[in-house]
C-alpha cells in the first residue's frame, strides 16, 4: 500500500531506516505508474482496451508482434492493476480495470500531440522507441 500513515511519519522522524521498511513512497509508486505507461506496446494495449474489451488474439492482430510479447505486457498491466482479465473456457478477455484510465490515456494523447515533435526528438530519455 502506498500511503504515509501517521505512525510511519513518526517513525520517519525517528529513523530513516525504519521508514524505509514501512511502505513504498507515493512518489516512487507514481513514477512506476508512469513507467508502465511509458512503453509503446503497453500504451497501445491500453488504447485498444479503452475502446472495448479484447482477447489476446485480437490484441496481437491489432498491434502485431508475437503472442508471448503481448502476453508479457498484459501480465505487467494486470500485475500493476491497469487491466483485469476474465476467463471463459480457454478464452481470456482483458479490459480496463479503472474507468479513470480512459481519461488519463485520452489526456496523455492530447498532451503528447501538442509536443509531438519535441517528444519524438528527445535524447534524454530512452531507449529510442520512435
Amino acid at each position: 500500500m502506498c500511503r504515509l500513515t501517521n505512525q510511519a511519519f513518526l517513525l520517519h522522524t525517528r529513523t530513516m531506516e525504519t521508514m524505509t521498511l514501512e511502505a513504498p513512497s507515493l512518489r516512487s509508486a507514481t513514477a512506476r505508474f508512469f513507467r508502465v505507461l511509458g512503453d509503446p506496446t503497453r500504451l497501445a494495449i491500453l488504447e485498444l482496451l479503452v475502446e472495448r474489451p479484447r482477447t489476446v488474439s485480437e490484441l496481437v492482430e491489432a498491434i502485431g508482434g508475437s503472442q508471448s510479447r503481448i502476453s508479457n505486457h498484459l501480465a505487467c498491466l494486470r500485475w500493476c492493476r491497469f487491466v483485469i482479465d476474465e476467463r471463459v473456457g480457454r478464452q481470456v478477455t482483458y479490459r480496463i480495470a479503472d474507468p479513470d484510465l480512459r481519461q488519463l490515456v485520452a489526456d496523455a494523447g492530447l498532451l503528447a500531440h501538442k509536443n509531438c515533435d519535441h517528444l519524438a526528438t528527445c535524447r534524454r530519455i530512452g531507449p529510442d522507441w520512435i
